[in-house]
């Protein structure tokens, strides 16, 4: 029996402990330092611990027991957390989707002879387990375009807009600069900005524009070309524009009449009660990617779809669901020993075996997370 702590009992979190649940073969236990979020789980077959997460004093010491865990808390918390793991020889599959580089964690992973799963959400995760299965198939890889987005079904001014994750990891998105391919070099260009509207039959025309989205891609996938984008309703990233244009997303503390306030704390906090997603709202997830290169001389597309809605019978969120259970479909592979690889563990990586892809494609399906993949000749 595998024995496995999660990390974080939020939207993500729960979801996840609770599709686990569902396996005999797993003991399970849940960390965080809520105890309203803990107490979701009282009558369920899980052991609690509650503390303080960004203290790795305590993670370190709480980890011990465990086989494998499972890194469900905020970006800013994650790349320490998931190094902690590491560094204390667990198995860890993250979906914390930390801005730092994941490829600092390979020698250390490498060291301890265990498999460290990064980014194993849906983008990135799914996003770039695809790509990689594409690439794996061409012979040259020529151009990759990852549209992702999380939308509220009730359109509500002025955002319309909802975050399962935690919302100050999505303003750090808006904060710091797009990396994409072009012309074979990696190119900074500001967050949102390359604007185009695309049209879905879910939902309507959509707004995309560039976040930093292609992390190590960068690095693993040989394509001259490359974005990455992000979905909204139309009229967003011109909203979030003005505020950032406007000094509102600034870390500078400032004098108002005596009071020390840092604008991005304030953005924050008038921000994410507008922002939270609340139990029973109902959301989609809306993903297009597109891979095309060359193979035996023909040019050749790859589109994958996907198009995912809250779970009522559940109460699942889309975005928990299709992030949630692409990290689960990875630690029953662990558990079943049909992933054997040890070290840092990208997606992209597993894309490149089938066995790992159409694992992961049937495991979802089997929760209603579908994707559809359609090929095509190109002249």
């Amino acid at each position: 029996m595998m024995n496995i702590l999660i990390l974080g009992a939020g939207l993500v979190g729960r979801p996840m402990a609770l599709d686990l649940s569902k396996d005999d073969s797993f003991k399970l236990s849940v960390s965080d330092i809520s105890e309203n979020r803990l107490h979701l789980f009282n009558g369920e077959r899980f052991s609690i611990i509650q503390g303080d997460l960004s203290d790795m004093a305590f993670l370190k010491k709480i980890i011990i027991p465990f086989d494998l865990v499972l890194n469900a808390l905020p970006g800013h918390l994650g790349y320490q957390a998931s190094k902690t793991v590491i560094e204390g020889g667990k198995n860890l599959v993250d979906i914390s989707f930390f801005p730092e580089d994941p490829f600092s964690l390979e020698e250390i992973a490498e060291k301890m002879k265990i498999k460290a799963v990064i980014d194993c959400g849906v983008a990135p995760g799914m996003s770039y387990a695809l790509v990689g299965y594409v690439s794996g198939i061409l012979d040259m890889t020529t151009k990759v375009r990852i549209y992702v987005g999380g939308l509220p079904v009730k359109r509500e001014l002025p955002w319309e807009y909802k975050a399962v994750f935690s919302p100050a990891d999505v303003i750090e998105e808006y904060m710091r600069p797009a990396r994409i391919m072009e012309n074979g070099k990696i190119v900074a260009k500001e967050a949102l900005s390359d604007l185009e509207t695309m049209s879905f039959k879910c939902c309507g025309p959509l707004e995309a524009f560039n976040t930093d989205g292609l992390r190590s891609l960068l690095k693993t996938i040989p394509c001259p070309d490359m974005v990455e984008k992000t979905l909204r309703y139309p009229g967003y990233s011109q909203k979030i524009m003005l505020l950032k244009n406007s000094g509102f997303f600034n870390t500078e503390t400032l004098d108002i009449k005596g009071q020390k306030i840092v604008p991005l704390d304030m953005t924050c906090s008038l921000l994410f009660p507008q922002w939270q997603l609340k139990e029973g709202d109902e959301d989609i997830t809306v993903m297009k990617i597109v891979v095309e290169g060359i193979k035996r001389g023909h040019k050749i597309r790859y589109t994958y779809n996907l198009v995912d809605h809250y779970d009522r019978n559940d109460k699942i969120h889309s975005m928990a669901r299709t992030t949630g259970y692409t990290a689960t479909s990875v630690i029953k592979m662990i558990s079943e020993n049909i992933l054997k690889e040890n070290g840092l563990i990208l997606p992209e990586y597993l894309g490149k075996s089938k066995t790992y892809i159409d694992f992961m494609l049937d495991y979802l399906s089997k929760r209603r997370v579908n994707y559809s993949e359609n090929v095509e000749k190109i002249l």
